[in-house]
């Protein structure tokens, strides 16, 4: 298996909104991925094996120092084999090469493992409001 890990990659909505979908077990939506990450985001992380899409990462930030992890996904025939930290990887080299200081995730318990073991981030005390 080769695949291939690409900080600001080209994204196709479709084929994004698929695996979204897939990865978070809801139906596809036409959410127009290129617009909004352009608009928001300091750059995200493509996984692709032969060409196919079977990873993302988004990396939001506030401009300045502070980074965040959002949307992490990989395909279900994907998992437990390292695609998730190595987009994490990718994502934290490329908000160092953006020269922020801290890149930030929240998650929920069962995911704890893979972001504190896998990917090396560390526990903090931080809120939430839903709204």
């Amino acid at each position: 298996m080769t695949i291939e890990y690409e900080w600001r990659g080209d994204v196709d909505d479709d084929a994004l909104n698929a695996l979204h979908a897939d990865g978070f077990g809801h139906p596809a939506t036409a959410t127009d991925w290129r617009a909004r990450l352009h608009r928001h985001s300091l750059g995200w992380v493509c996984a692709r094996e032969d060409g196919a899409l079977i990873g993302f990462v988004n990396v939001a930030w506030d401009g300045g120092l502070h980074a965040f992890v959002l949307d992490t996904v990989v395909a279900p025939h994907r998992r437990s084999n390292g695609v998730g930290a190595a987009l994490l990887a990718a994502a934290a080299d490329g908000a160092r090469a953006a020269h922020c200081a801290w890149l930030h995730v929240d998650f929920e318990e069962h995911l704890r493992p893979f972001y504190f073991a896998a990917c090396g981030f560390e526990q903090t005390t931080a809120g939430l409001i839903a709204l």
